[in-house]
């Protein structure tokens, strides 16, 4: 029989638990399945995950299917009634070695109970799976799990369910596999990164762990956090920010609105003036840093003014790569049932905001060229600078290096670069 088919929708930190899984499932013997790893962020990553079901269940026919993630979790009757599924398994049962051995054949004959999906709530700890990481030359490493927040419009607490940290020691002990496995970067993911700490004991902050990581890795090039939370940015975290080189000047910043009274009907932490001081506060710490943020273009009550907020905020906080949202209602969330913008008016928002972006990351471009950049080449032909922008590489450069590169120009998209 052949290895698993697996296929991974949604973040970053789903794609981590994907190798995980294969990992686990190849350690089990399970083969001939397909495994698909599901996200529930928008009704329209949901509608994506049943396609997915169906085009690789015509592509494997008689294959087991077994659909797991975070649409799994919250809607999982949705998967179960679907023909081509097998299995629905939770996010919690599909990071346990015994579920992978549970699901080997012949243990599929017979078999009655098709959804296993428990309370994601009940869950109090996130093991760290000691995955060899992932893509060939940047390394992910999981370092929470869950969220305590309940925004308004976010389905996913209840897709992963309550905050919960892996201890540091973990953490650097992966790290520093990963390291001795020839990585030159390392990126710490999770849902809710900033809450990292809160269930340890002491409760450490995330700028602690970062500091810990750098001190006993010494020999770790880049470390890179993934998404924050800026108004839970801790103390040390902003001196790592000012004093560590390792770690790189890129953020991506969870805003979601530019305007406050949105932002109090999203249940956010923050204000726009928050979000202003956080990024003037990281620049002025670290000149050459640059942001990412998540923007939801129409939520429900957003007039044209207070879109207009979110829109400024991307000059005002001068936001470089931006990541756009169409408000989608997920059902049993707050927002859902909130007065609704009409669907025109989002998909224009939307359209806006991007277009704002586009904008943003020309000036990011052209501003780099003429610099030299320390790039990690990720392919033949593609790496990352520091600050994350995508570079084309000349040719014959070695895979998985770190390497000073002049940048000549760009192709509105991404950096284009020459030996110095």
């Amino acid at each position: 029989m052949s290895a698993p088919v697996f296929s991974t929708l949604g973040c970053r930190l789903n794609a981590y638990e994907t190798e995980a899984m294969r990992e686990m499932a190849e350690a089990a013997g399970l083969s001939g399945a397909v495994v698909v790893n599901t996200c529930a962020v928008t009704a329209e990553a949901v509608r994506k995950a049943r396609q997915e079901i169906r085009r690789l269940a015509r592509e494997n026919p008689g294959a087991p299917v077994i659909v797991t993630g975070c649409a799994a979790q919250t809607e999982p009757e949705t998967f179960a009634a679907m023909p081509e599924v097998t299995r629905v398994i939770g996010n919690h049962e599909k990071m346990q070695p015994e579920t992978w051995t549970g699901l080997r054949a012949p243990n599929w004959i017979g078999e009655t109970e098709k959804i296993r999906v428990d309370d994601i709530m009940s869950v109090k700890e996130t093991a760290g799976h000691l995955i060899d990481g992932f893509g060939r030359h940047r390394a992910y490493v999981q370092v929470q799990n869950g969220c305590d927040h309940r925004c308004t419009f976010c389905i996913i607490p209840y897709g992963r369910g309550n905050s919960r940290s892996v201890p540091a020691g973990v953490v650097v002990e992966q790290i520093q596999r990963l390291r001795d496995r020839g990585f030159n970067e390392v990126v710490l993911t999770g849902v809710d990164l900033t809450s990292w700490g809160a269930d340890l004991p002491g409760q450490p902050r995330l700028g602690d762990l970062v500091m810990r990581i750098l001190r006993l890795v010494p020999d770790l090039p880049r470390l890179r956090i993934s998404s924050i939370d800026s108004i839970e940015a801790d103390e040390n975290l902003m001196l790592a920010i000012a004093s560590e080189p390792r770690l790189m000047p890129h953020l991506h910043l969870s805003l979601q609105a530019g305007d406050d009274m949105i932002l109090k009907r999203m249940k956010r932490r923050h204000l726009r003036d928050d979000a202003i001081r956080f990024c003037e506060d990281a620049r002025r710490l670290r000149p050459d840093m640059v942001f990412g943020a998540d923007i939801i273009a129409g939520f429900p009550t957003e007039t044209d003014a207070m879109f207009e907020n979110s829109l400024k905020l991307v000059e005002e906080c001068g936001l470089t790569f931006l990541h756009v949202f169409p408000y989608s209602a997920r059902k049993g969330t707050p927002a859902a049932r909130m007065p609704a913008v009409k669907g025109p008016i989002i998909r224009d928002r939307a359209a806006r905001l991007r277009a704002a972006g586009d904008a943003a990351l020309l000036r990011h471009l052209e501003a780099q060229v003429g610099r030299e950049h320390l790039v990690l080449t990720e392919g033949p032909a593609l790496g990352r600078t520091e600050q994350f922008t995508e570079v084309a590489l000349p040719e014959g450069l070695p895979e998985g290096s770190l390497m000073t590169l002049n940048i000549t120009g760009h192709d509105g998209t991404r950096l284009l670069a020459a030996r110095p």
